[in-house]
């Protein structure tokens, strides 16, 4: 049982000790370990050079060992925190107030769920997730920032922290999930015959197009292959006029760090790369993060990010396949509307008002397109699932 525990705040994640991690950190988690975060600050992808600034709050119990983490980062920006909080920085702003800076309790530049107050076993949750949450508060108030956001926790938490005063936003991600398909043949048969049959098409252009598809870990991806692969990703951040935020760099040690908690799918032509989907595992989940391609490869895209990606899965035994932010298209895959929550702490109680009030609202419209995205996915109404033993 906790009985004495102080806080402290720390400026970078490599400060927090590799056991503390191991601790802390969901088993086999991908991102929230003693590596990715370390990287991405290393690299500037979550560096005060980048409008990251690290704040992390660590709670520890009266013989100094760290029980409890709060991932944290001071902001000047919206990009890379999928929060979408862009028009609240501009109503603010009408308002003649400064948004930023605000704080983040994210994982940078991934929009996948999981744990955010981090408790060890054998520490007491409430006192900890109580610590930290004043933390929080507090330096809200020492930062002068507008505002605290903890970007897709768990339900668990997400209930807590509205138990605790923070407004929650909803919204709409799209996963696959495998209840017991078996393989890739038979998921299928779940579809109805027209939406199996595009799948089957766009599957055969992609098998007869003379690409080499090919699935490797990070701990498999040389160094040396990096640059090429980096730019494919980046290239699609330059067709939208925005910034990668990973250097070839930075993911050549991702790749390094994480071994086989990243998954990379590459499609060559003439052993030349021409595509590369960027995905990221845990024991129970595959992550899809990173898409880029050099050409017109008609269906590519579906199957490196999705068709091989639930292939893997299959393969591996994971349950769920989330393949990143947004995307309508993915419905026509199988993969199903989930509402998501994160949760958020308004400093001004004027504008939490506000914001409460919009928030209502937007729980009402993404509750009506999740259940209107839903008839539309390919799945036969008389379709039975196979489970597995």
């Amino acid at each position: 049982m906790t009985t004495s525990l102080s806080l402290s705040s720390i400026t970078s994640a490599a400060g927090i000790p590799r056991p503390a991690w191991e601790r802390l950190g969901p088993a086999g988690d991908p991102f929230l370990n003693a590596d990715f975060l370390t990287i991405l600050e290393t690299h500037g992808a979550a560096a005060v050079a980048s409008g990251w600034t690290p704040c992390h709050l660590v709670a520890t119990d009266a013989d100094g060992r760290i029980v409890g983490l709060l991932p944290m980062y001071g902001k000047r920006h919206s990009h890379g925190d999928f929060i979408y909080d862009w028009a609240w920085a501009a109503a603010w702003r009408q308002l003649g107030r400064a948004y930023y800076p605000k704080l983040m309790s994210c994982v940078p530049h991934t929009p996948v769920g999981g744990p955010r107050l981090l408790v060890a076993d054998g520490a007491s949750p409430p006192a900890v997730r109580r610590l930290l949450l004043a933390g929080a508060k507090a330096l809200v108030g020492r930062l002068g920032a507008s505002s605290w956001h903890v970007a897709l926790p768990t339900d668990d938490e997400a209930e807590w922290l509205q138990g605790e005063g923070l407004l929650l936003s909803h919204d709409v991600q799209f996963h696959w999930t495998d209840p017991g398909w078996g393989d890739f043949d038979g998921y299928l048969a779940s579809f109805s015959a027209a939406k199996r049959r595009k799948v089957r098409a766009d599957r055969r252009r992609v098998a007869e197009s003379g690409l080499l598809l090919e699935t490797r870990h990070g701990d498999q991806v040389e160094a040396a292959e990096w640059p090429l692969l980096h730019a494919l990703y980046a290239s699609t951040f330059e067709r939208f006029s925005n910034h990668a935020a990973f250097s070839a760099n930075c993911l050549a040690d991702l790749a390094l760090a994480l071994g086989r908690r990243m998954v990379v799918f590459i499609a060559r032509a003439q052993r030349i790369p021409v595509a590369v989907a960027i995905c990221f595992r845990s024991d129970e989940a595959l992550f899809g993060r990173y898409w880029g391609c050099s050409g017109n490869h008609p269906g590519l895209h579906f199957e490196l990010c999705f068709h091989q990606g639930i292939e893997y899965c299959l393969r591996h035994g994971l349950r769920r396949f989330e393949p990143g932010a947004g995307g309508e298209h993915k419905l026509a895959r199988g993969f199903q509307p989930t509402v998501v929550r994160s949760a958020h702490w308004i400093a001004d109680p004027g504008m939490r008002r506000l914001l409460a009030r919009h928030l209502a609202l937007q729980k009402e419209a993404v509750v009506d397109y999740h259940d209107a995205a839903a008839d539309h996915l390919p799945f036969r109404r008389d379709a039975t699932v196979r489970r597995e033993d």
